[in-house]
């Protein structure tokens, strides 16, 4: 009876000695992307397309299809926006309603899939297409398939938790970044998943002083800097601190753009701005690449 006691104590001894602490398991789970995405390195897409891609003729923007069609042209993160259906499945759509951007009408929120799964998506210019709204598990399976980097707009009707669940059942965090606005959703966002690249608003000084100031590591966090010029100092106190910084262009800064040159995307980036989010991906491409 002794001996097997003794015996049982040394199996349980050596199972404590080689099973490894906690900390060190979730380090070794953290998302690729929190390493990817350093100032150091060059190797990450420098162009974000704002919502999947906007203003093509024929390509809708949060549309699977769509996402095929500029990856095949140019390496790109893309970002989508993630609503929420009557019936709980988490779909693509930017707005509340889909009357803008399919061929049907109603809020997300009242109409199960079933039903949103008969309406098409309509492009930019109001064509209708053949595409459907995809679901974001057919999103997630794709971009895992093809190694495509997404950051994922939550619609504020849909929670934080959710979507991390998604991603977790699709085993792809090593493709997403989730999108924060400030710094509460911020440090939700890490509770619920400590080991996903964050992106994070630190326009100015003061917004980024206010996530040092958090538990959140910088190493999780991805900093978009508005959609309007900062100060280079701020460019350089994100890249002080490892940081690699975004600059949304879409809206007025594509506008100065297409009138005056696309030669100011590389201008805007020279200035120390890691990745361009824009309505223009092409062209912004072709300009800093």
């Amino acid at each position: 009876m002794k001996r097997f006691l003794l015996s049982i104590l040394v199996i349980g001894f050596v199972a404590c000695k080689n099973s490894k602490p906690e900390g060190e398991l979730e380090q070794a789970q953290k998302s690729k992307l929190i390493e990817l995405f350093k100032p150091s390195r060059s190797d990450y897409p420098n162009i974000s397309v704002h919502r999947g891609g906007k203003g093509i003729k024929g390509y809708p923007e949060n549309c699977l299809e769509t996402l095929k069609f500029v990856n095949d042209s140019i390496k790109a993160i893309f970002e989508v926006d993630v609503a929420q259906t009557k019936d709980k499945k988490l779909i693509l759509m930017h707005d509340n309603s889909i009357d803008r951007t399919a061929n049907g009408t109603g809020l997300v929120k009242n109409l199960t899939y079933n039903q949103i799964k008969n309406f098409n998506l309509i492009d930019d210019f109001g064509n209708q297409t053949d595409f459907k709204i995809p679901l974001f598990s057919e999103v997630l399976e794709w971009s895992k398939a093809n190694n495509v980097i997404l950051t994922i707009d939550i619609k504020r009707s849909v929670s934080q938790k959710d979507v991390i669940n998604a991603i977790d059942a699709a085993d792809a965090k090593d493709i997403s970044i989730i999108i924060t606005y400030d710094v509460e959703q911020a440090q939700s966002a890490y509770a619920l998943a400590p080991d996903v690249l964050l992106s994070v608003s630190a326009r100015n000084h003061k917004e980024f002083d206010r996530l040092l100031k958090t538990e959140i590591p910088t190493e999780n966090m991805l900093a978009f800097t508005g959609t309007r010029l900062s100060n280079k100092s701020l460019y350089k106190h994100l890249h002080d601190k490892d940081i690699v910084c975004i600059l949304g262009t879409l809206g007025n800064l594509d506008k100065q753009a297409e009138a005056r040159g696309d030669e100011l995307y590389l201008r805007w980036k020279n200035l120390g701005v890691d990745i361009l989010a824009t309505d223009r991906p092409f062209e912004a491409f072709r300009a800093i690449n």
